[in-house]
């Protein structure tokens, strides 16, 4: 019997599968010796091999090869402000839907709410943790939230006086590993994810579970939620990405591709396709239809992982952060750097896109948001 070099199987720890390692190839990737496996095992083994093959047999085209007739897209970007208040490494942030305010998360042990058109903050919240990994503003713009290395998710309400003390209103408390992820589906409702390889669903107003996710073999670091909120993706350390359906809490898909751990996930607006960025150097676009990657952009021989990924409005354009402190916007069509942003003096572990799709914020660890457009 053949030794195969097999991608799509997911690489568990050796607790996990009750298996001896067998080892990877000088790629990262699983290499398995079906002679080695028990009857269960070689049963999944074989059923992922034939998916591994009818993938395949449906990738009958290069999307660049395809748009190679495409005319380059002209972007002119340049940075409008710089957001000065933290005072060390800002490692997450997020749009308000209003398109102006900026909420970010620093190890300084803050929370704070800015407002881009001026470029002055309005509100600073106290954190009774300062291992912050996430944060996230409400649909509504009234509540923020974040969680960290403390395992719980905080939910905060903004009061409308500007400069106002903002009120602890909730904590989610169930976890039993960090907070990668937390994202409000509404002032209702909050979806988590964490170093125990789980994502929840929460009830805001009572503080319960309402559904738990589990299928990971890894951390779950990112997620991404598309607008209907019944919806989302997850990557995680074990270097896939997940496909949820909320309704059943069931994972629809397992995508694979990255040879390291996932770390940051979006969606396009056409909501078939999303992008990650990964440790592993490259950033990838997916397609649920497809059922696979259809294209890759990096560099040759990546020298740092990517931190953050996001798209412009129409998705031509994708942002990727990296941890060498260089933000390159890639063309997804061509497959090629349009132009990189290099004022940044440190990782750049943040950044997004907001609602409108005119600006981008990055974030660093440089203790710098920047407002660019």
């Amino acid at each position: 019997m053949s030794t195969y070099v097999f991608q799509p199987f997911p690489r568990p720890s050796i607790q996990d599968s009750g298996m001896e390692d067998p080892g990877m190839d000088g790629m990262g990737q699983m290499v398995i010796n079906p002679d080695d496996l028990g009857p269960e095992e070689r049963e999944v083994y074989d059923l992922k091999l034939t998916l591994q093959e009818k993938r395949q047999a449906v990738n009958d085209a290069d999307l660049f090869a395809e748009t190679q007739d495409v005319e380059q897209v002209p972007v002119k970007i340049r940075r409008r402000k710089d957001l000065k208040g933290h005072l060390t490494k800002v490692y997450a942030m997020d749009w308000c839907h209003d398109a102006r305010h900026v909420l970010s998360a620093s190890q300084d042990s803050r929370l704070l709410v800015w407002d881009t058109y001026s470029g002055n903050k309005i509100h600073a919240i106290e954190l009774n943790c300062s291992w912050v990994l996430c944060c996230s503003y409400s649909p509504s713009g009234n509540f923020v939230a974040s969680g960290g290395l403390d395992n719980v998710c905080t939910i905060f309400e903004l009061n409308e006086n500007s400069g106002a003390s903002a009120k602890q209103v909730r904590v989610l408390q169930g976890h039993d590993g960090y907070l990668g992820e937390c994202q409000f589906l509404s002032d209702q409702q909050m979806l988590t994810s964490s170093g125990d390889k789980m994502c929840i669903l929460w009830d805001i107003n009572t503080g319960q579970q309402i559904t738990t996710l589990k299928d990971h073999y890894g951390e779950v670091d990112c997620l991404s939620i598309l607008p209907d909120n019944n919806t989302f993706i997850s990557g995680s350390t074990d270097a896939t990405v997940k496909l949820w359906d909320l309704r059943d809490g069931m994972c629809r898909q397992t995508l694979v591709g990255h040879l390291s751990d996932v770390v940051d996930c979006k969606w396009l607006k056409n909501e078939y396709n999303f992008v990650t960025a990964s440790d592993d150097g490259v950033v990838r676009l997916f397609d649920i239809r497809a059922d696979q990657e259809i294209s890759q952009y990096c560099f040759d021989n990546p020298a740092c992982g990517v931190a953050a990924v996001d798209a412009s409005l129409s998705g031509r354009i994708i942002f990727a952060g990296y941890e060498d402190s260089h933000v390159h916007l890639w063309d997804t069509l061509l497959g090629g750097v349009i132009t990189s942003l290099q004022e940044h003096t440190g990782k750049v572990s943040c950044l997004g896109v907001d609602n409108d799709g005119v600006a981008l914020c990055t974030g660093s660890w440089d203790a710098l948001l920047k407002i660019w457009n």
